[in-house]
Formats: C-alpha cells, sequence, structure tokens
C-alpha cells in the first residue's frame, strides 16, 4: 500500500539508491537533506536536524506544491526513514560526529512520536559490532554477527549509533510505536563492484566489515519491507547481503583468515559473517543483486 514518506538524508550514498526503490513501489517521499537530490517527484526540503524545531516542521509540511491543492494543510505522514547522518569517522572532529548523529536521531524519533507518526526507522550500522573503526587489529568475539551481538565500539560514530539504538527502544516504549534500526553494512552501488576482484585477492582488506556488504539498491528493498511490517515494537535488524565476500566456503574461510573468533553455529556454506537470517525470516527480504552477478 502506497505511503507517505519522509525520508531524510536522501541525498546520501545510501538514499540515492534506497529513495528511487521506494518511489518506484508507489510511494511517495519528502527527502529531507542539506544537499538536493536530483530524482524526478522527490522535492528536497533542506533542514538541519541536530535543530529540534526544524526536525518537527520537516515532519509536518507539504511534500510539494500540489499539497496547497487541497485547502486542507499538510496530509499526514505515515513513515519516517532517517538516514541523515554524518557518514563515518574523519569528516568531522569526533564530538561533533557523536553529537550530530545522536542529537538529530533523537530530534527526528521525538518529532515522529509527538506528531503521532508510529513508524520510524532509523540507519545504524555495522560499526556498531566494534572491528570497522577499532584502534589497531581487533578479532571479533565470534561469528556470525548476529542482532544479539554484544555490541562495543571504541570509536565516535560507531559509539553514536549504539546510542541511537537506545533512543529508539526509549521512545518505542513510551510510545508503543515501531522504530527499526537497520545495521547497515558496508554500503555498494553498482558502479563499485570493480573493487571486488581486489577484495577477493586481499581478503584481510575487507575484515573490518566482516567480510560482507550491501548493495544499495537491496537496501532500497529492507527499508519498504519495515515500511510494510507492522506491530514488531523496537527491532534491529542486520542490513547486509546474503553471502560472504569470498571465494571460498563460509566455515574454511573464517577458519583460515578469522581463527580467533569461534563459530557459534552451523553457517550457510557462503553465509555472510554479519548475518542476514533475521531480514530473510521476519520480512521476508531476497535479495536481487549478489555480487557474483556482476564480478567475473
Amino acid at each position: 500500500m502506497a505511503k507517505r514518506i519522509v525520508f531524510t538524508g536522501g541525498s546520501g550514498k545510501a538514499g540515492r539508491h534506497a529513495v528511487p526503490y521506494l518511489v518506484e513501489q508507489g510511494h511517495e517521499v519528502l527527502n529531507v537533506d542539506l544537499v538536493p537530490l536530483d530524482y524526478p517527484g522527490v522535492n528536497t526540503l533542506r533542514a538541519d536536524l541536530t535543530d529540534s524545531g526544524s526536525a518537527f516542521n520537516a515532519l509536518s509540511m507539504h511534500f510539494g506544491f500540489e499539497g496547497y491543492d487541497t485547502g486542507k494543510g499538510p496530509a499526514p505522514v505515515d513513515a519516517v526513514v532517517h538516514f541523515a547522518a554524518v557518514p563515518r569517522v574523519l569528516l568531522q572532529p569526533d564530538h561533533a560526529t557523536f553529537a550530530a548523529n545522536t542529537v538529530s536521531t533523537y530530534n527526528v524519533i521525538e518529532a515522529a512520536m509527538k506528531l503521532g507518526i508510529r513508524k520510524v526507522i532509523i540507519a545504524s550500522s555495522e560499526t556498531t559490532y566494534g572491528v570497522c573503526f577499532a584502534e589497531g587489529d581487533r578479532d571479533y568475539k565470534s561469528f556470525p554477527l548476529e542482532e544479539d551481538y554484544d555490541v562495543d565500539p571504541m570509536d565516535s560514530y560507531g559509539l553514536s549509533k549504539v546510542v541511537n539504538e537506545k533512543t529508539a527502544r526509549a521512545f518505542a516504549m513510551r510510545f508503543g510505536a515501531d522504530i527499526y534500526a537497520l545495521r547497515i553494512g558496508n554500503v555498494i552501488e553498482p558502479h563499485e563492484y570493480n573493487r571486488f576482484p581486489d577484495f577477493i585477492a586481499n581478503p584481510l582488506s575487507r575484515k573490518r566489515n566482516a567480510w560482507s556488504y550491501i548493495d544499495a539498491r537491496d537496501l532500497g528493498q529492507i527499508v519498504d519491507l519495515c515500511i510494510e511490517k507492522d506491530g514488531l515494537g523496537f527491532q534491529v535488524f542486520n542490513a547486509v547481503n546474503d553471502t560472504i565476500t569470498a571465494d571460498e566456503p563460509t566455515a574454511k574461510f573464517l577458519s583460515k583468515w578469522a581463527p580467533k573468533s569461534p563459530v557459534t553455529r552451523e553457517m550457510g556454506d557462503f553465509e555472510a559473517p554479519l548475518s542476514n537470517r533475521k531480514i530473510r525470516e521476519v520480512l521476508g527480504f531476497s535479495e536481487q543483486h549478489n555480487w557474483r552477478k556482476y564480478v567475473r
């Protein structure tokens, strides 16, 4: 069913693929970002979401000029997708990254709840698992990485995402809302598959990403599935594709390249170490863009 969706950060690396996917499913989308998105039918509202008033206004405005024709004011919003953030470390000072990501997320979720919007999807991250931006060579405590893992990042970006998950949980409990946090893996755009031969040739280059990834277009499908799936309350989902970025079966590969990380359950032959089992079983995710389709 078509929904009215406010998508923050739709001009970013993930958003510029997820927004078109949602539009193609029939949804009406307003992009909220600091830079415009060049996509037909999607207006960009420029807003700094670290300001609470801007967040409240962004979630309660017309999506475009056609809204004024109704004479009834802005139509209700069905869902909010919050991807806007400082996207990694080393772009801004650490304190600025942490402050921007946590405050903007608090503001967006608070505005949604107090405006009566009961479906919010936020972008969490693979960095919560503690290795991606760790100091030095750090091992994962175990594989597969699933949503009940004891997340323990040491960097400002990963820490901001852990705080955001706690913020989401608090508001979901308080308002009886559905707020889903997507622990998004390394985002791969269509033109980036030319990097995969080097990934395969240099296995340790992918350790920080747990030898996993998410195609930006498949991420759009995951967001759409979250919007359609009601009644789950607060949830965390790994948002990654199905298979390991290696040319060996997962168990054999991990025994060779991650010998200090025990495997706690039987894994599929080529299952991604950052496992997406939950989104497949709970949301019905079916990947469309396995890397092997694009890499010889």
